[in-house]
């Protein structure tokens, strides 16, 4: 008989060391499976099967240690069984009913067809409600950790919840509540590779979700076309202001900015570094670099959350860039995860380092009130508040709205579920309707409006916090000199294709304004 034990196995208990040194003394005889029926017959032992699901995940908060290292701490755990044992990694493939079948199919591939784990021959270990994918297609499950599948009551801590203690306690796994729990194999790894600190960071931060990503509802075969598609704009802008040697581009997306300095050849000595948080965007920048894409052989990809740390050592770096990335950490983050952002910036950079940020931003007093006068006539005017059931339908409903009614729709969803809505009213002069609003909501209107397509997660996000003068002045606190060519400016395209002949701005007394700020180029020096 075999024994399959799936999980993430990013941490391996004694218990769980004594429980399976059990199973191989007795061949399963005189032990109780999970309805509480005793086994007795003696079987013997073929071999112990790891299946180490979400094996391609790894950076984030449910999977925060890389595959190889949970390989590692489970072949160190096995090597005192003499009995063979096997490590598979069974990949993430979202939400799968069968998972269980894909994960008995993956390990006989990967097995060169030498391992058919089957009811006759397999005995299952697991104690969560993955039992049950396991119990449909008729296994008999060995509970482990569990008393009662009825009540869901354990004995002891599941591995993820010691994996919570270590990084909840500044004791790590030293903390003396741990003592006996952590089998030697996990600490071994644990403390070799300073996963205690690694892991702690991950599961600490408050901006990435589960699954490695910022938000759940963004579209990504959309979000990489529109990088790719604006790559250049963005890297001739930029590339005046690099400095040739160690050049890292936080927030990298799928690596076309990167792609582009690759290709320059007064930047063909130096090294890029790309660090993607998104595990999406990361597994894109890996295969394009498989690809051979990159001209430049040095070109290196990190899965790392540059908010909570350092993503790169101390005084390292010539040069980092940044785009679109600081209004998302103002967004999904605080204030502290931003100032925390640019702090860690100007201590990986060399002395006269530099970091160039692109980004959107904030109009000079933007707390004042303005008029804004938004076309009716340039699409439909029904219920603005409808409920739609699937995404194509709600950016086709969005796309019917005249500028006025989108507004509507905009003032109702924008920032709900932070609680930090707008206010607005709307005043009628000469029977013309105008929404009377501070210059720096209406501002993230006229820059939101448009991405229908990802309208639920740009709801999420502040582009207007902070005005070019509040950068400055946040950057000479960190230590930074800002560049004499750091300006904020208007998007010609933008302004003529999205906010032409829909928007119009103007002060209290009817008089025109023109069009805000929709980006700024901020080229900070490390003093």
């Amino acid at each position: 008989m075999y024994i399959l034990f799936p999980g993430r196995h990013h941490l391996l208990t004694a218990f769980q060391f004594e429980y399976i040194k059990n199973l191989i003394n007795t061949g399963f005889k005189n032990i109780k499976n999970v309805e509480g029926n005793i086994i007795s017959d003696k079987q013997p032992i073929d071999g112990i099967i790891f299946a180490v699901t979400s094996a391609n995940h790894s950076g984030t908060k449910r999977n925060p240690i890389p595959f190889y290292l949970r390989a590692m701490m489970v072949h160190e755990f096995c090597s005192e069984f003499d009995v063979p044992s096997y490590v598979y990694g069974i990949d993430d493939v979202g939400i799968l009913n069968d998972f269980a079948s894909y994960t008995l199919k993956q390990i006989k591939h990967q097995s060169e067809y030498n391992i058919n784990l089957t009811p006759d021959n397999t005995f299952v270990v697991c104690s969560t409600p993955v039992l049950h994918m396991y119990q449909k297609l008729g296994f008999t499950i060995l509970p482990a950790e569990l008393i009662d599948i009825k009540t869901w009551e354990y004995q002891t801590n599941l591995p993820w919840e010691v994996v919570d203690q270590i990084v909840n306690n500044d004791n790590g796994l030293d903390d003396k509540n741990l003592s006996g729990t952590i089998h030697h194999s996990s600490r071994k790894i644990w403390t070799t590779y300073s996963l205690y600190q690694k892991v702690r960071n991950i599961l600490s931060d408050p901006i990435i979700g589960d699954d490695g990503d910022i938000t759940a509802s963004r579209d990504y075969n959309t979000y990489v076309r529109q990088m790719d598609e604006i790559a250049e704009i963005k890297y001739k802008e930029t590339s005046p202001y690099i400095i040739p040697g160690r050049v890292g581009d936080i927030g990298c997306a799928v690596g076309s900015w990167i792609k582009q300095a690759s290709e320059n050849p007064k930047l063909r000595e130096s090294d890029f570094y790309g660090i993607e948080v998104a595990r999406q965007l990361f597994d894109i920048c890996n295969q394009r670099k498989h690809n051979g894409e990159f001209s430049n052989p040095n070109v290196f990809f990190s899965q790392k959350n540059a908010v909570s740390d350092l993503v790169f050592e101390k005084e390292s770096m010539h040069t980092i860039h940044t785009s679109s990335l600081t209004h998302e950490i103002e967004s999904y983050g605080d204030r502290e995860d931003l100032l925390r952002f640019i702090k860690n910036r100007c201590e990986e950079l060399i002395s006269g380092g530099v970091w160039i940020n692109r980004d959107v931003i904030g109009p000079e007093n933007g707390e004042r009130e303005v008029l804004m006068l938004l076309n009716k006539e340039d699409g439909e005017n029904e219920d603005p508040y409808k409920k739609c059931t699937t995404k194509e339908a709600f950016k086709d409903y969005l796309d019917r709205m005249s500028t006025f009614t989108r507004f509507l729709r905009f003032a109702s969803d924008f920032r709900k579920e932070e609680h930090d809505t707008i206010s607005y009213s709307i005043k009628t002069f000469n029977d013309k309707d105008y929404i009377s609003i501070k210059l720096k909501d209406a501002t993230e209107f006229m820059l939101t409006k448009d991405y229908t397509d990802n309208w639920l997660s740009e709801m999420h996000e502040r582009f207007c916090f902070w005005s070019l003068e509040d950068w400055k002045k946040e950057l000479d606190k960190a230590g930074f000199q800002v560049d004499e060519n750091t300006r904020a400016y208007t998007n010609p395209w933008i302004e003529e294709n999205r906010f032409k002949n829909k928007v119009q701005l103007f002060d209290t007394t009817l008089r025109p304004l023109e069009s805000p700020y929709t980006n700024a180029l901020i080229i900070a020096r490390k003093v």
